[in-house]
């Protein structure tokens, strides 16, 4: 399969290593500017190409009282101040097919959550807008099923399609990551993205909410890149303390630079090629 690049604004998705992060859900205009400055600045210091990331609405929370974000029209207005303020690409998740028309005015990556992943009305009216479509694949699907998830953005005429890798269900209340799936997903010519802070969640695993174990986000991302991932994405937070959602598993400041050294100073070693055919 003739391998493809995804080009969002200038950035080639699929050369090199391309940063995906942001925030987990909007809660204040301060808290996305904070976080949209820190990480330009140090994607910026390591030479990452970085899309900036954030949830308007976050529909899939386990409990009915958790919450959810700001809506669409004021978090979308949030959002494109921060393409406008830092001149950034922004990605952002739509869960329903009335949400696409008003993000593709502002979006430069509509995401597929991966909880929605199978709905095709949902996948077919995205990938219609022809903007790039970051498909995530479902914690209850095999990598080997995402060619027919692919098959359906195709079947809408787009073809800037991204794959992204989080976790698998395991039992209850955990996922693991099978880094094979990497190179599945990567046999239909797309580029694959590990998402890190999603993959170390525990589902459901916090009476009523979702909990994680972001110690083991950094070698998961060394795992995955040595696998051949095409990006990283990841959550981040001012205070992960305080985060409204996926508490157990967002980013410090601190935390991200780690890993934006990390993949800095092997970004040689990244570009290597595979000694022998998969």
């Amino acid at each position: 399969m003739r391998k493809k690049i995804v080009d969002v604004c200038g950035i080639k998705i699929g050369e090199g290593i391309t940063i995906i992060a942001g925030v987990c859900s909007i809660e204040s205009r301060q808290q996305v500017f904070k976080t949209a400055e820190f990480l330009k600045s140090s994607c910026e210091k390591f030479k990452l190409p970085f899309i900036f990331k954030a949830s308007f609405d976050k529909a899939n929370r386990l409990a009915g009282k958790s919450y959810r974000g700001p809506g669409i029209d004021t978090g979308l207005g949030i959002i494109r101040e921060v393409k406008q303020k830092f001149g950034v690409p922004v990605l952002t998740d739509v869960h329903c097919v009335s949400q696409i028309p008003k993000v593709k005015k502002v979006a430069d990556v509509i995401q597929i959550p991966a909880f929605l992943s199978r709905q095709t009305d949902l996948l077919v009216k995205a990938a219609e807008t022809g903007l790039p479509l970051n498909i995530k694949k479902g914690q209850f699907l095999s990598p080997y099923d995402m060619k027919f998830l692919a098959g359906k953005a195709e079947s809408a005429g787009n073809r800037k399609i991204i794959l992204t890798e989080r976790g698998t269900s395991f039992g209850y209340n955990n996922l693991v990551v099978d880094f094979r799936s990497i190179w599945i997903m990567k046999k239909t010519g797309y580029p694959v993205i590990f998402d890190a802070t999603h993959s170390v969640q525990q589902p459901g695993g916090g009476s009523g909410a979702t909990t994680g174990q972001k110690e083991f986000c950094f070698p998961l991302i060394k795992a995955a890149v040595a696998a051949g991932a095409d990006g990283i994405f990841l959550e981040v937070h001012p205070e992960p303390g305080k985060a409204k959602s996926d508490r157990g598993s967002v980013l410090s400041f601190r935390e991200f630079l780690e890993i934006a050294k990390f993949l800095d100073s092997w970004g040689q070693v990244l570009k290597s090629p595979v000694p022998f055919h998969l």
